[in-house]
């Protein structure tokens, strides 16, 4: 690929931004209405943690009770971060090492958006696809020929989220990426 994707061409600027002092149960309705499944916790514009469903749901099951909690109770204070001219392939590298599924991507404290994992799934199989679409040679003859990534090239491949299979033509399917066995199903 001649120049990567890099976070700032894939990550959503309209992140949800709340404070710890924010009451848990109008963070829930604020996410939900929307339509985000996490929120950066800000003191002023700085990032100091994140709310997340699964957060939200360990209060539920766990406490403190949700209807008297704040968002500072039960947010993550790990706040994994990265540049916005951070690679997707370096960004999905960091992100693969955490326990976390999204980045708040950051210019220094303050927070310019998020991606998540499947941003950066899209993000790579889009560069793929114009990677394929832009390899086309003109040989000897001068016809043009089409050269594709190589059929034992790991590069375009990924995982099926329900078999577990490394496979080639991954589709969102019912909000899984999922090999065309999977789909059929």
């Amino acid at each position: 690929m001649e120049s990567e994707l890099t976070v700032r061409e894939i990550m959503d600027r309209e992140y949800v931004g709340v404070t710890q002092s924010d009451d848990l149960i109008e963070t829930v309705e604020l996410l939900l209405a929307e339509d985000k499944e996490a929120a950066v916790v800000l003191r002023g514009s700085e990032h100091v943690g994140v709310v997340t469903e699964r957060d939200i749901l360990t209060a539920v099951a766990k406490g403190p009770d949700p209807s008297e909690a704040t968002v500072g109770e039960v947010m993550s204070d790990h706040v994994p971060t990265v540049s916005a001219d951070t690679t997707i392939s370096a960004a999905a590298d960091q992100l693969s090492t955490q326990h976390n599924r999204r980045l708040v991507v950051t210019d220094g404290a303050e927070p310019e958006g998020v991606v998540t994992q499947e941003d950066l799934l899209a993000g790579r199989n889009y560069a793929i696809e114009q990677e394929s679409e832009n390899a086309a040679v003109i040989n000897a003859e001068g016809t043009t020929a089409a050269a594709g990534p190589a059929d034992d090239n790991f590069e375009n491949q990924g995982i099926c989220e329900v078999c577990g299979t490394l496979t080639r033509g991954l589709a969102s399917f019912n909000g899984q990426l999922r090999c065309p066995d999977c789909r059929e199903v």
